[in-house]
């Protein structure tokens, strides 16, 4: 293949035939200078890791000029970041910015039976025998290299980072299996520009935050600042200005392009952190060539001049140079070097041109949300011994406490989950010591100590951040988000970085978690939008999630442990969606009836009493209608169906339960049994669930009649008010006899 003709390949070749040739012979195994511990030898295998980067860019926008590649966004000018991987272990858990493609190639270099150009090569091309995407993104990851595949360009991978490191120490401290060593660190790289997005300012700020308690947290954050977030500048000095001397971050800086100043500070910053299991902030500064991306036109944002100057920084040239200098090469052989990686590059591009491609959405779709019912169900029924359970629950077992709330049976589910589960956390804000806003959690933290539930700061972004780390080094996290509302802060932690991580890793690496979130409206008025939310749609958009929604106490409990069940047996990312204001219902008809409490099973009956995912609960038998709802709808259509029985309407009740995957079967078994649908949906008509359930039927061949009622797409204000815009009963009963007409 030619040369590129890009001018940075070109002015490197020119400069390192201008250094000056010495007859110094350096031993590969001396350090190349004073004051350094990098050998030649180290020096040599860096620059290939380098060298490959960046002929691996070169590769891709080629690749893209013949039609044949689908990424162009390169690593050219932070190759200084090569030294970082030099520094750390390859056992530490790396979470990489997507300029970071000689950290890749570098950490290859360290591990036996690797073929780093392959294996980029396969991701540019989307061929489905990438090794760590399958043809689904062009990431860098790979389980070998203990790499965890990050498609982010806006920093949203920190707050996972900062719960991968927070995770190392939290198995340790509970004995219980990690995916990483003890004393390893968890190594995040970003960019600049991404060091002002709120996931970047919130999970340092975590980070340094939990550190200031007096925990660990063995994070390196190592933010590669080129100056540039696309075309806007980073006003010089800032990043050092922002955590330079932030409390609780150790700050490191360094010159990307200067091989033994990155190496050996980033030594520095690594051993800090791994000995003091306190987090740091390594500042490396680096150059960005070849613009953003090969759609980039650099040229219309920045001088002709500007861009030349930058070729004095060439990281690749700072190392080339050093190995003349300190004997390890001559340029001619450098030259030599740089051209032979460029050819084996380039071969190995032309052959894998084409390469397969996904060919199905079956197949693209594999990794996405693995089931395994079988497998799930027997899960589900796992107990913690008699004995222990029998101390936990201070002598008096739920299953014979008599009838419990929702609040009530959710609580015992997680004193049982997390007996049966030692790598099980429970956190959140005022889970803890409060026991939670409306109880749930009492007595779980006296029960099992801070190590495994506990409170956590303010920051929802963060607290989903833990989880995704926790899960993906093999605990079981249960956070709670304490309302709905707040979940929207930080819905891209489960969007675009919890359900994406199987679906971009082929299934190699997983993060199983249960966010339990109280929603909902119905709270007579209390609290206003923020603690009266019904906006599900957006949970309901997010590929692979799943939604489970009890209304009722004896469902809650058995859901939830099929919930855990399902996060570690498929590593699925479930949101347990808590109706607020059936926490503390106990009547359902009248006062007193007790109409809404329900006993709690014990592990004898967990196998008999298992929901698996997707299936439907129904109440009575009618012919003439069937109301399928869910959360507080169901106790409103139950009311409702007595009412339409005076009247002589039969109904059914269906409480869907699964919101996703919806239960469709059932869905359809009972509609079909009427022949009447009204779709009793509390939340949207605009966004929310019925739109789903009509459209379920339909797929299915449904021909009989449906229609739906729902609350209006308003936010929900404060006080009474609030009835004008929520599902009634009396809405329930006018749209079921409109059925009829």
């Amino acid at each position: 293949m030619p040369p590129s003709d890009e001018p940075v390949d070109r002015h490197f070749v020119d400069a390192v035939w201008d250094l000056p040739v010495l007859a110094r012979r350096l031993d590969p195994k001396e350090p190349v200078g004073h004051g350094t511990t990098l050998t030649g030898g180290a020096l040599a295998r860096l620059f290939d890791a380098q060298a490959g980067s960046r002929h691996l860019d070169f590769a891709a926008r080629w690749l893209r000029a013949q039609g044949d590649g689908f990424y162009t966004i390169g690593s050219a000018g932070h190759e200084g970041n090569a030294f970082v991987a030099e520094a750390v272990r390859p056992t530490d858990p790396a979470l990489l910015h997507y300029r970071s493609g000689a950290f890749y190639l570098a950490r290859a270099g360290q591990v036996p039976d690797q073929d780093p150009v392959r294996d980029v090569l396969l991701g540019l091309v989307a061929a489905a025998d990438d090794q760590i995407s399958g043809g689904r993104h062009k990431v860098f990851g790979s389980a070998a290299l203990s790499i965890i595949p990050q498609t982010s360009t806006i920093a949203s991978h920190l707050p996972r980072a900062v719960g991968v490191a927070f995770a190392i120490a939290r198995a340790k401290k509970l004995d219980v299996p990690s995916a990483w060593p003890a004393d390893a660190i968890t190594v995040c790289s970003f960019g600049d520009a991404s060091a002002n997005h709120s996931t970047a300012v919130g999970a340092i700020n975590t980070a340094c935050q939990v550190s200031y308690s007096g925990l660990p947290v063995p994070v390196l954050f190592v933010c590669e600042d080129n100056g540039l977030g696309i075309s806007v500048p980073t006003p010089k000095g800032w990043i050092e200005a922002a955590y330079g001397e932030r409390t609780g971050l150790a700050y490191f800086a360094a010159d990307g392009s200067d091989p033994v100043a990155a190496y050996e500070t980033a030594k520095a910053a690594a051993e800090y952190v791994r000995i003091r299991r306190k987090p740091a902030f390594l500042h490396l500064s680096v150059v960005r060539y070849l613009g953003h991306a090969g759609s980039d036109a650099e040229v219309g944002y920045r001088s002709n001049a500007e861009i030349e100057t930058d070729y004095g920084r060439d990281p690749l040239v700072a190392t080339a140079r050093l190995l003349v200098e300190a004997g390890v090469a001559k340029p001619r052989q450098v030259i030599e070097r740089y051209e032979q990686i460029r050819t084996d590059v380039m071969a190995h591009a032309e052959k894998l041109r084409g390469s397969r491609k996904l060919s199905s959405g079956a197949e693209v779709m594999a990794p996405l949300a693995p089931r395994h019912p079988s497998a799930v169900a027997q899960a589900a029924g796992r107990a913690a011994p008699v004995e222990q359970r029998m101390k936990l629950f201070e002598g008096k077992l739920p299953e014979y406490e008599g009838p419990l709330t929702l609040a009530g049976a959710i609580n015992r589910a997680l004193t049982d989950g997390l007996a049966a589960y030692p790598e099980m956390l429970v956190y959140g804000e005022d889970v803890g010591r409060k026991g939670g806003v409306y109880g749930v959690t009492q007595r779980l933290a006296k029960r099992f100590g801070g190590a495994k539930v506990f409170d956590s700061l303010l920051d929802e972004q963060s607290i989903l951040g833990i989880a995704l780390g926790a899960g993906l080094s093999g605990l079981l996290p249960v956070p709670e988000i304490q309302y709905l509302a707040y979940l929207h802060n930080a819905e891209d932690q489960l969007r675009g970085e919890a359900a994406t991580q199987q679906f971009f890793s082929a299934g190699q690496y997983r993060n199983g978690m249960v966010v339990r979130v109280a929603g909902y409206a119905y709270q007579k008025g209390f609290g206003g939008h923020f603690h009266n939310d019904n906006a599900v749609g957006a949970l309901r958009d997010v590929p692979g999630l799943v939604i489970a929604s009890p209304s009722r106490a004896d469902d809650a409990a058995a859901m939830l442990r099929t919930c855990l069940a399902a996060a570690k047996v498929d590593g699925s990312v479930c949101v347990f969606l808590e109706p607020i204001a059936l926490y503390h219902t106990r009547d359902l008809h009248d006062e007193g009836d007790g109409g809404w409490l329900a006993p709690y099973a014990g592990p004898q009956e967990w196998a008999q009493a298992h929901v698996p995912m997707g299936r439907a609960r129904v109440y009575g038998d009618g012919d003439d209608l069937t109301l399928v709802t869910f959360g507080n709808g169901v106790p409103m259509s139950l009311r409702s169906a007595v009412t339409l029985a005076r009247a002589g309407v039969g109904v059914r009740v269906l409480d869907l339960r699964w919101l996703a995957p919806l239960p469709v079967d059932d869905l359809l078994t009972h509609a079909n049994a009427t022949g009447r649908v009204l779709v009793v949906d509390e939340t949207r008509r605009g966004g929310g669930v019925s739109e789903g359930v009509i459209a379920a039927l339909s797929d299915a061949g449904y021909t009989g009649r449906v229609r739906r009622v729902t609350s209006e797409d308003s936010f929900i204000p404060l006080g009474d008010a609030a009835k004008h815009v929520l599902l009634d009963e009396r809405a329930i009963e006018w749209e079921a006899r409109e059925l009829f007409h």
